[in-house]
């Protein structure tokens, strides 16, 4: 009978070994899904409705530019540069029209005894696109400005530098004025930095007298140079013109019945 009494002992024993490895994996178990279930509520609270989103870039204004040899009319190529060489202007290489253009005209008008006169015209055209690394088409065209309205105020060997603000044109406007010498001749030189949304305008008129002609008025030069780019900024408006449509879907569906069978 003891014999009998100390087997059922010890199976009983090892019959409840399992049970507790059973329970203690249970419980090991339980603790990781209550960690899971506390990463998933985290992580369901990072992506709550409240949670901000980043501000989207505002998309450029212009997508494209015009022919920068086109942007300043015919008839004021005529009355700013007198016997230009050639009146469609002379572009400068780009390897991207669309961001980057420029056109030049230059001409010398030979009075005689009167002496000559001497003018240069230039109009350039930079747009930018909005960038997420870079910032909006408006924000890195302002930069533009700001860098070439810099640069004209300190051109080497410049005299009486003088720059004003030009209202009503684009959104930014300035005027640089100064005179410099060449090859024994004044020159008169004139510089108008605009920026309309994401586009920097630049137009140089500059002009001289030679042999014994009055000295170009400075007054009239920088008239010029403002209306000339007013051309130019107008004309970049008028690239990114939307075409308005000949006839539109609606009006010719709204046509009656008896009007088609009158017309067949």
């Amino acid at each position: 009978m003891h014999r009998s009494a100390s087997r059922l002992t010890r199976v009983i024993a090892c019959a409840a070994v399992p049970v507790i490895l059973a329970v203690s994996g249970c419980s090991s178990d339980s603790g990781k899904s209550a960690d899971t279930g506390k990463k998933s509520d985290s992580s369901a609270s990072s992506k709550s409705p409240g949670a901000k989103k980043p501000t989207p870039l505002e998309k450029a204004a212009f997508a494209t530019l015009p022919d920068p040899c086109k942007t300043v009319q015919t008839k004021t190529i005529e009355a700013l540069v007198p016997e230009a060489k050639d009146n469609k202007g002379t572009a400068t290489k780009s390897n991207d029209l669309t961001s980057r253009a420029s056109c030049s005209w230059n001409g010398l008008d030979v009075n005689g005894l009167k002496g000559s006169d001497y003018r240069w015209l230039a109009v350039s055209l930079v747009r930018y696109d909005s960038h997420e690394t870079l910032g909006s088409g408006n924000k890195r065209a302002e930069e533009q400005y700001n860098k070439q309205l810099q640069t004209a105020k300190t051109v080497q060997g410049a005299q009486n530098v003088k720059n004003d603000q030009v209202g009503g044109i684009g959104d930014q406007g300035t005027s640089v004025t100064y005179s410099t010498k060449k090859d024994g001749a004044d020159f008169f030189n004139t510089t108008i930095l605009v920026r309309t949304q994401n586009v920097v305008v630049s137009l140089d008129y500059n002009g001289a007298a030679y042999e014994g002609a009055a000295a170009p008025d400075a007054g009239k030069l920088l008239e010029s140079a403002i209306a000339a780019t007013r051309e130019a900024v107008n004309a970049v408006s008028g690239a990114n013109a939307q075409p308005a449509s000949s006839e539109s879907p609606s009006a010719s569906a709204s046509a009656s019945p008896s009007e088609s069978a009158s017309s067949s």
